[in-house]
């Protein structure tokens, strides 16, 4: 994200948080910005549609009432509908990934991103879980798991820019750089 995006996408970010605080809906809210996010991933056409500058405010309203549906968050329901008015429905995407990080650091949570060549088993899962808390003092965390048969083998976790490799691939290549091998 850019440093134009990031200023832009904070204070309304911050402002979902305010309205999630004073709702008591922290937790509701951040999953809905979970899924909005995994939906905007998914689908590039609806990433496009919100996008777009030649598309009217009044069709991005009824794509976004369709996609949330009847019974939707009223909380986020509202608030898309002001970045449609306020023509920062663009910035979607940045504001609730801001949102989340918000919502981690007012949990005193980390976000783990953990990449194995296999899937994770739950009691795996659970060992990162431990020793990303035992390494952060984060009070919880939350994994985000991808698997890259590449790796071989073991694991490489992300927190924040901090990455710690114990891929079989990332030994193989530090023993490659020991022998001056590139």
């Amino acid at each position: 994200m850019s440093t134009a995006t990031s200023e832009v996408a904070a204070p309304y970010a911050q402002a979902l948080l305010s309205i999630a605080q004073s709702s008591n809906q922290v937790d509701e809210l951040s999953a809905i910005a979970s899924d909005l996010l995994n939906l905007l991933k998914a689908s590039g056409d609806l990433s496009d549609l919100l996008a777009s500058p030649i598309t009217n405010s009044d069709v991005k309203k009824g794509v976004l009432n369709t996609v949330l549906g009847d019974d939707a968050n009223r909380s986020m329901k509202n608030f898309l509908m002001l970045l449609v008015d306020r023509g920062r429905i663009y910035l979607l995407a940045p504001i609730l990934q801001e949102f989340q990080v918000k919502v981690r650091a007012l949990k005193q949570t980390v976000l783990a991103e953990v990449t194995s060549a296999i899937p994770l088993s739950d009691e795996q899962t659970e060992t990162v879980c431990q020793k990303v808390q035992g390494i952060t003092q984060a009070t919880s965390v939350e994994i985000v798991a991808q698997v890259d048969p590449d790796l071989i083998g073991g694991v490489i976790i992300q927190i924040g820019s901090q990455v710690l490799d114990a891929s079989i691939r990332g030994q193989l290549r530090r023993i490659g750089l020991q022998l001056g091998v590139s």
